[in-house]
């Protein structure tokens, strides 16, 4: 049986030298496990990967289609709307690219998105409902 969980997330990227300073520059650490051909960051129980993205493709055994919104966002919560709105700021001083500055929204909470170089959505969001525990995971 498969275990609910995510391990890793890998980003197909189209120059991973620019992608890698843009996840240092958020404050991401580059693991000591990456290479030329591959960045490594780990996070608090899953790694994130950023990975060639006609490579990604192939490994996949699919086309590398012309990217556009792929129906998946990268969601990361934080423990109020300042923290959000901090966390956004950065994230643009950095070099991600505005898509939806944060606002109160329909279900309650407050969200914004940037997206990376490679235009992957990230959601920095405060989720009243599902609050962060001590270490930091949402409570679902």
């Amino acid at each position: 049986m498969l275990e609910p969980r995510i391990t890793m997330i890998t980003l197909g990227v189209t120059d991973l030298v620019r992608s890698t300073a843009f996840y240092e520059a958020l404050g991401f650490t580059r693991s000591s496990a990456s290479n030329d051909d591959v960045s490594f960051f780990r996070m608090k129980e899953t790694v994130l990967g950023l990975f060639g993205r006609a490579s990604l493709a192939a490994d996949a055994g699919i086309a590398d289609s012309k990217p556009g919104f792929s129906g998946v966002t990268i969601a990361h919560n934080l423990a109020s709307e300042d923290q959000v709105d901090k966390a956004w700021d950065h994230a643009v001083s950095c070099g991600g690219a505005p898509v939806k500055h944060p606002e109160k929204v329909f279900w309650g909470g407050y969200s914004g998105y940037f997206a990376d170089p490679d235009g992957h959505l990230w959601e920095l969001a405060f989720n009243p409902l599902m609050p962060n525990d001590a270490d930091g995971f949402m409570q679902v």
